[in-house]
């Protein structure tokens, strides 16, 4: 695999050098940082805490990167086409020299997240549309404050997006995304799962608004093979989501509202943070159901400081073997001041409470809150300027166990330093 992926890497880099057409369109994310335990030891990738229900800021430990390179390969009276790839580098951050030759503990994973091409002009009719296929994120809708994407049907695949169809565009895509799929502890090889994805995007019900639908319906495809072994994950049934949000601009900002039902496979995403992933591994799911609530956006008090937040509930019932119901809510507030263009001080607060309750009426509680204070050097006011470096300090709180400081402890307080950077 990695021979693959080194020849590919290799085969795209000459592509994009010898095509003389325009320049390599250059984008990315990157992050990584130092952190340590005020009761000793240093942090790695790993060792966060909830943050997808308590927020991200002082709170990862990773290192980080997705490097994506593009070019418009043809183009010809109208008649386009554009190669779009994106490489990923992530490991725990804990080592002084991470590459793939070393021993797992140590090795830094390589990744090829995207690479697709993107045909523009070939629909008379619609020459506005985008045909496209290979791997890509295919319109991923982001809560980026708690490092999450409630809607994510990414993977290998292909489709018709961006077609003009009365106030909105119209997108249409098959999307595959497998999983390895277990019979008792036997693995019965990779679970063939198809995500039919239509998207009616661009709406604008009223002014200063803008709407978005989108229907995801997984089709579990199982082999012949897959099926003879009597494995329960064979029998799974397809799967139905269903996402609406509608965001407003204010005066002072803007607002999200976003509601979503899952069954099936899909009701898990309701209460894990999750954007479309198929659970195959929790056993029986075909009875499931659930919904989630977000609420999110960026509220500007005054020149100079500005709040973001995100709120997320849901719920969730018979998704999985022996499961009654569980929901999950999640609130994280991220106030920030800004002392000029290039320096801002902020304050995260993240507090989240989860409760699964089993047939047989056991309750498995989990819940915790977080609190960062963290001062930005950056290069603007806006909450998504960046490049960001941040030095920060966080106290972390388990309140239904001992989950930090390698489960040891109730509460801890971690500091370091941090960038993040996109472009």
């Amino acid at each position: 695999m990695k021979f693959q992926k080194k020849n590919l890497f290799l085969a795209l880099s000459v592509a994009f050098a010898v095509t003389p057409a325009h320049a390599v369109d250059f984008n990315g994310y990157v992050r990584a940082g130092i952190a340590a335990n005020a009761d000793g030891g240093g942090l790695k990738g790993g060792d966060e805490f909830n943050k997808s229900k308590l927020g991200r800021l002082g709170n990862e430990f990773d290192n980080y990167a997705e490097i994506g390179l593009g070019q418009e390969l043809f183009n010809d009276d109208g008649h386009s086409m554009y190669l779009d790839t994106m490489f990923s580098m992530e490991s725990s951050g804990s080592m002084n020299n991470e590459t793939t030759s070393r021993s797992n503990s140590e090795e830094a994973t390589f990744g090829i997240k995207q690479a697709a091409l993107k045909v523009k002009g070939y629909i008379p009719s619609a020459p506005e549309a985008t045909i496209w296929a290979g791997k890509r994120f295919y319109q991923r809708q982001d809560l980026h404050i708690i490092d999450t994407k409630y809607l994510n049907i990414s993977g290998y695949g292909a489709g018709v997006e961006g077609v003009n169809a009365g106030p909105g565009t119209v997108s249409g895509a098959i999307v595959r995304g497998d999983g390895e799929a277990w019979d008792d502890s036997v693995s019965i090889g990779d679970l063939n799962i198809y995500y039919a994805d239509f998207r009616y995007s661009n709406l604008k019900p009223w002014e200063g608004s803008w709407a978005e639908i989108a229907v995801d319906y997984a089709i579990v495809n199982p082999s012949d093979a897959q099926k003879e072994t009597g494995a329960e994950v064979a029998e799974l049934d397809n799967g139905l989501m269903l996402t609406a949000q509608v965001s407003q601009n204010f005066s002072w900002g803007w607002d999200k509202v976003v509601l979503q039902y899952g069954d099936k496979g899909l009701a898990q995403n309701m209460i894990s943070q999750g954007g479309g992933w198929y659970d195959i591994w929790s056993g029986d799911v075909n009875h499931a159901k659930g919904y989630r609530l977000i609420n999110t956006g960026d509220i500007n008090l005054s020149d100079n400081f500005m709040i973001d937040h995100v709120l997320t509930y849901g719920y969730a019932k018979d998704h999985g073997d022996w499961v009654d119901d569980e929901n999950l809510l999640s609130f994280v507030l991220r106030p920030a001041y800004t002392w000029s263009q290039y320096s801002k001080t902020m304050l995260e607060l993240g507090y989240f409470k989860s409760k699964k309750t089993w047939d047989g009426g056991h309750e498995d509680k989990s819940a915790g809150k977080k609190i960062t204070l963290a001062q930005a050097l950056t290069v603007g006011k806006s909450f998504f300027s960046r490049p960001e470096l941040r030095f920060y300090i966080s106290y972390l709180k388990d309140d239904e166990g001992k989950s930090l400081n390698n489960g040891t402890d109730n509460s801890g307080v971690n500091y370091g330093v941090q960038f993040e950077a996109w472009w």
